[in-house]
């Protein structure tokens, strides 16, 4: 009865491409806000960080975006052919990582005491999720560390939260190796990094379903119903 009455309610209706750029604009703040915090980098920021603590020559903007060409690539191969869309996601993906670099010029101008490293935490954990959520459902190409478990759960048929859990958890595993190896020690991993990477997952799937009841995305991708004779 319940599931009905949401059904029956009007949907407001939001551009994708505001979606998407409220998506990139939050995620890629709300990730160098985590880090800020001291509570750890976000899981799907993981492998980029470890690569530019271990490679300092490189910013982690730019080790952000070759790991996500490598993201796409993966994709395309689990598919067996060239998808056009992953290309433009790249695109996405490329201007993240620049606002990464741009957010990481400014962020410790933040004052980093207890309450407020909390305060951040919370702050960038809540804006990640909603950041996902919107990517999935913007209808454009997205950035592809946010498309890489959304396709994946596509191509298995398995539940996007297990995927997603599961895609932290590999980041996580392949950045504290990394960093014990090269650095001698855990870095950019915390208590806040472990607790995202198997929560965020649900929560993304969560908050996803709470628009679905109240929002719909449409963009220049969405398909064009005929209209009525």
């Amino acid at each position: 009865m319940e599931a009905q009455e949401i059904q029956q309610k009007e949907l407001h209706t939001v551009r994708g491409e505001l979606a998407l750029l409220v998506a990139v604009l939050i995620n890629s703040f709300g990730v160098v806000l985590m880090l800020h915090s001291g509570a750890g980098i976000s899981a799907i920021s993981s492998v980029p960080f470890a690569f530019s603590e271990v490679f300092t020559r490189i910013s982690l903007g730019t080790w952000t975006y070759l790991f996500q060409g490598v993201l796409v690539l993966s994709l395309m191969i689990l598919r067996k052919r060239f998808v056009p869309q992953y290309l433009f996601s790249f695109v996405v993906g490329f201007v993240f990582g620049e606002l990464l670099d741009v957010h990481k010029a400014w962020i410790n101008l933040l004052p980093l005491t207890l309450p407020n490293r909390i305060l951040y935490f919370a702050i960038s954990y809540l804006l990640i999720c909603i950041g996902i959520a919107l990517s999935n459902r913007c209808g454009l190409p997205i950035i592809p560390t946010d498309l890489f478990p959304r396709e994946l759960a596509d191509i298995t048929g398995a539940a996007y939260s297990n995927i997603k859990v599961s895609f932290d958890v590999i980041c996580l595993a392949v950045t504290a190796g990394m960093t014990i190896f090269f650095l001698g020690h855990l870095d950019g991993l915390g208590i806040g990094t472990i607790l995202a990477a198997f929560t965020m997952g649900k929560v993304i799937g969560a908050i996803g379903k709470w628009m679905d009841g109240r929002l719909r995305f449409v963009s220049v991708l969405t398909p064009k119903t005929a209209k009525p004779c």
